[in-house]
């Protein structure tokens, strides 16, 4: 990035925090803060180890040095502007979960645009969503567009902020799915056997929320399409299991048929096949349901995390907080443009054109120097595709 550009950015983006107000963190004196500036050649150097005493007013600090970059950290200490970790004193953290378009699995790189990514990553972040408030009971969430490929949650019910590495370790577990046992999700149930002495088992999936509650939402749909196809058909479907020959698969489509309410109400091991089907359907409950989320960043409790209200260097977007009614309506290519770099347009020199969305406008960008929507021209010098022209 040459100099002229580093310093319109600089100057643009203290002009966006000249007129924007932002709300720092809850505990903001107790946390580590850090920043990365704009500073000369390929590298970024990261300031950090600092309190927020040490930076003075958070409004005049951003406004006096415009950084590329602003984090605050995950954890409260009661000496934040330390040197060392050790130093520092670590009492809590949040639990903060990143996710990231460029992490997801089912996101190809080169292939999907900007915004198809970002929509990508929307779902994950309702799947996330879910576990944190209807498996964990959390409430006191913060969602935040992080500015760049995907969101942020900080989560700071009172009752997660003292955990460890590895307690922070079994919820990433749990809401990727590593490990899960289907065995663990069947309660069994001592019922007296109907005209024998000897009691026997009834054993049931966990169809109240969930993993067992995923796995059988995808079973019941997998069955409902089964009665729904000729017996030829369903038969074959049901071979295409391995595992699963003439005879098993025969068994499950009578269950099916003549016990679909059993099954509906989790009594999927009434046969040994149709318990073993259901097993398979752990597997794709994981693969589908899954919150793909970076794992180093739940688990780290010193893990320093973009501000919300701060531009990202990377893109000129801003870091959005988000209520949990906004997400459906949130178009991140266009909510969080800044309206500082709406209204005119600016001059630059693109070495790397292309398509981009963005401000609710696609736009085919060539090479060479041209004038562009200044949030476009931002965009692309923050991406490192243009410079900035003399006007």
């Amino acid at each position: 990035m040459e100099e002229r550009t580093r310093a319109y950015l600089r100057g643009r983006f203290r002009d966006h925090y000249r007129r924007t107000e932002l709300t720092p963190p809850p505990a903001a004196n107790e946390r580590e803060w850090g920043f990365i500036p704009w500073t000369d050649g390929p590298g970024t150097t990261m300031v950090r180890h600092r309190s927020l005493l040490e930076l003075g007013e958070l409004s005049e600090f951003l406004v006096r040095k415009r950084p590329r970059h602003v984090y605050f950290s995950a954890g409260r200490f009661r000496d934040p502007g330390a040197s060392s970790m050790g130093e520092k004193d670590w009492q809590s953290a949040d639990l903060v979960f990143d996710l990231d378009a460029d992490h997801l699995p089912n996101v190809t790189l080169g292939e999907d645009s900007y915004a198809e990514m970002l929509a990508t990553c929307k779902d994950a972040l309702f799947r996330l969503l879910d576990f944190l408030e209807d498996d964990f009971g959390f409430d006191d969430l913060e969602i935040v567009f992080s500015g760049g490929r995907g969101y942020h949650v900080h989560v700071r019910d009172e009752n997660v902020l003292h955990l460890d590495r590895e307690h922070r370790r079994e919820i990433v577990d749990y809401v990727r799915g590593i490990g899960l046992n289907f065995d663990e999700l069947i309660e069994t149930e001592t019922v007296a056997g109907l005209g024998r002495r000897t009691p026997t088992e009834r054993r049931t999936l966990r169809i109240d929320g969930g993993w067992g509650g995923r796995i059988h939402d995808h079973f019941m749909a997998f069955v409902d399409d089964l009665l729904e196809m000729d017996e030829d058909d369903a038969l074959a479907r049901l071979q295409e299991f391995d595992g699963i020959g003439d005879g098993k698969a025969q068994a499950t489509l009578n269950a099916a048929r003549n016990n679909r309410e059993g099954l509906e109400a989790g009594n999927v091991t009434v046969h040994t096949a149709v318990a073993q089907l259901a097993e398979r359907f752990a597997a794709k409950a994981v693969d589908r349901d899954n919150a793909p989320i970076d794992e180093p960043v739940t688990t780290d409790t010193n893990r320093l995390i973009r501000l919300p209200g701060s531009l990202h260097g990377g893109s000129g977007l801003e870091t959005v907080r988000l209520d949990r009614d906004e997400i459906d309506d949130f178009e991140p290519l266009v909510d969080a443009v800044p309206d500082t770099f709406k209204g005119h347009e600016i001059t630059v020199d693109v070495s790397r054109g292309g398509e981009v969305e963005l401000g609710g406008n696609s736009f085919t960008v060539a090479e060479g120097e041209q004038s562009l929507p200044e949030y476009v021209a931002v965009f692309l010098m923050a991406r490192g595709r243009a410079e900035k022209e003399k006007e």
